[in-house]
């Protein structure tokens, strides 16, 4: 599938939940940011997520802080090889497709990323390495 039809797919409520594991948010957020500017691409993505979390009934699962730092790491990713296509993207960042034990482990304390006030605003990396 293209990124269109990744977005058209996802939006529309066709992605199992059983099936969509971290890579595939990560690809899922690839498709955004090669289809939108930058932020439309983080509002479409984040509000795709919602209602996706929130027709599960986990609309608590939904994660502010994780879903913008992942949007920016995948951005700044793209903006250094723009033509890249998505197996490629996969294969250069294999940090990105990492969860536990991931890249936000570089930037975030777990429990900054744990707490609820991540989890509904945005919040600034607090760790330094």
């Amino acid at each position: 599938m293209n990124d269109k039809e990744i977005i058209h797919q996802f939006e529309a409520g066709g992605v199992s939940p059983e099936s969509f594991h971290h890579a595939d948010h990560i690809r899922l957020a690839f498709a955004y940011l090669r289809q939108y500017p930058a932020l439309t691409a983080l509002d479409r993505f984040s509000n795709a997520l919602r209602q996706f979390a929130a027709n599960l009934g986990k609309a608590d699962r939904y994660n502010e802080t994780i879903t913008y730092a992942y949007l920016f790491l995948i951005r700044e990713k793209i903006a250094q090889s723009p033509e890249m296509e998505w197996e490629e993207f996969a294969r250069q960042n294999p940090d990105l497709l990492v969860w536990k034990c991931g890249i936000l482990d570089r930037y975030y304390q777990q429990e900054t990323l744990k707490s609820d006030f991540a989890r509904k605003i945005f919040v600034l990396p607090d760790k330094c390495r």
